[in-house]
């Protein structure tokens, strides 16, 4: 393609130059013993217990995790830490565990990803005569900018920009509901139930680290990735309307979704 894309690389912990190291020292999971029994248990699921698959097929499940972790920068190559994007996102779809709503220009989020996976593996085997997952990284990614850069015509007769809004709001929620990732943004976990003590801006409770680059902002540097982030805010599902529960279009077969 004509134009570099910004490509992070996901591996945790990250490297200083993909934006790792802010919070030296820091470890969400030494705040477990102030979690109640709940939190604990979700917490330790998302480290070492996520349920098998039971939403995607087999084709889907491979397809999904090769997507997931291109949109979020996840090396193909195995080595290091990475989140499982896929059983997570899965878990979700199993259980009908939507946003309560979709698009009224797209079907319900789980036909939704049924389609679009089937759709992109189309397009794998009319482009480079395999399945998705097993096309290389690069290979990978082209085909997901085709779907990212569509335009307003319909792509295998789903909206573009609302399959890609479907595709990045699933990963963005997987990813960043990760202890490992919590440790690079220096998120503390739940407050409940001990609460907050420190209230106010810059101010910080005993447990939290404070960013040790804190005037450096990958998004203000010139360069790539703040060119991928201008693109992707014109491109990240404008194109729809999101319609309250309230008038019918919630993903929940009750109606509103959860």
């Amino acid at each position: 393609m004509s134009k570099q894309r910004y490509r992070p690389r996901d591996t945790l912990p990250l490297a200083p130059e993909d934006g790792g190291g802010r919070f030296p020292g820091f470890n969400v999971m030494g705040q477990e013993k102030h979690w109640d029994t709940a939190t604990k248990a979700a917490l330790q699921a998302r480290l070492h217990g996520l349920p098998a698959v039971r939403f995607f097929t087999q084709l889907e499940e491979a397809t999904a995790k090769c997507l997931l972790d291109r949109l979020m920068g996840q090396p193909a190559d195995p080595g290091g830490e990475t989140v499982d994007l896929a059983r997570m996102v899965d878990a979700r779809l199993a259980e009908n565990q939507t946003d309560g709503w979709h698009y009224d220009t797209m079907p319900r989020d789980s036909e939704a990803w049924q389609a679009s996976l089937a759709a992109i593996n189309e397009d794998a085997h009319d482009r480079h005569g395999r399945d998705f997952a097993e096309c290389d990284e690069d290979e990978q990614c082209d085909l997901l900018e085709t779907v990212r850069t569509w335009g307003d015509d319909r792509w295998h007769d789903l909206p573009p920009a609302q399959v890609w809004s479907l595709w990045t709001r699933y990963a963005a929620t997987a990813f960043y509901s990760h202890p490992a990732v919590w440790n690079e943004i220096g998120f503390g976990g739940p407050a409940y139930p001990r609460g907050y003590k420190e209230l106010g801006i810059d101010k910080r409770e005993p447990y939290e680290v404070p960013d040790a680059r804190p005037h450096d902002d990958p998004l203000r540097r010139p360069g790539p990735a703040r060119e991928a982030h201008n693109d992707a805010r014109h491109t990240t599902g404008q194109g729809g309307r999101a319609p309250s529960s309230s008038r019918g279009h919630g993903d929940d077969s009750k109606g509103d979704g959860s």
